[in-house]
């Protein structure tokens, strides 16, 4: 059974009785090269050039917009490599149209720099229509030494309700 247009269908229910949502709003994307030697003490925007799926064209630019009203559970999570352990914590935050969510590891984690290391973050966010989604990372303090792999570090979402 499918419910929808003729052209593309909202809803598919198999012989098991699975269902999928074609256009139900969910996303992926990964970084697509490294960053090199974050600036200290400032807020980046956390680059991520590679889409694995945008369902329905929602994440554009670093930043997914909310095509509807929802909850919407949004997660991410930053490779480090050389993670500077003079640095007083490093920070990773998915940043809502409504309100910042982060994740905040202290210097107390490494020993020396951390070659291997990955930030993560999951919440469940509330969004309006257009409201905006994006990950920023931040280092306090510390040398500019830390890096992050494209490859190790995503974003990645969907409708919930």
């Amino acid at each position: 059974m499918t419910l929808g247009t003729a052209q593309t269908a909202a809803l598919k229910i198999d012989a098991t009785g699975a269902v999928t949502k074609p256009l139900q709003p969910a996303f992926q994307a990964r970084g697509s090269s490294n960053v090199t030697d974050y600036a200290t003490s400032t807020t980046h925007d956390v680059v991520f050039g590679t889409e694995v799926f945008d369902q329905n064209a929602d994440f554009a630019s670093n930043t997914f917009t909310a095509p509807i009203t929802g909850k919407y559970a949004l997660n991410a999570s930053l490779y480090l490599i050389n993670a500077e352990n003079d640095a007083s914590y490093h920070q990773l935050d998915i940043v809502t149209s409504n309100r910042n969510n982060y994740a905040i590891v202290g210097n107390y984690v490494f020993d020396g720099n951390s070659n291997y290391y990955s930030i993560n973050i999951a919440v469940l966010a509330d969004m309006d229509a257009n409201d905006t989604a994006k990950v920023q990372y931040y280092q306090a303090g510390g040398s500019q030494t830390t890096d992050s792999s494209g490859i190790g570090s995503w974003f990645s979402g969907h409708l919930v309700c």
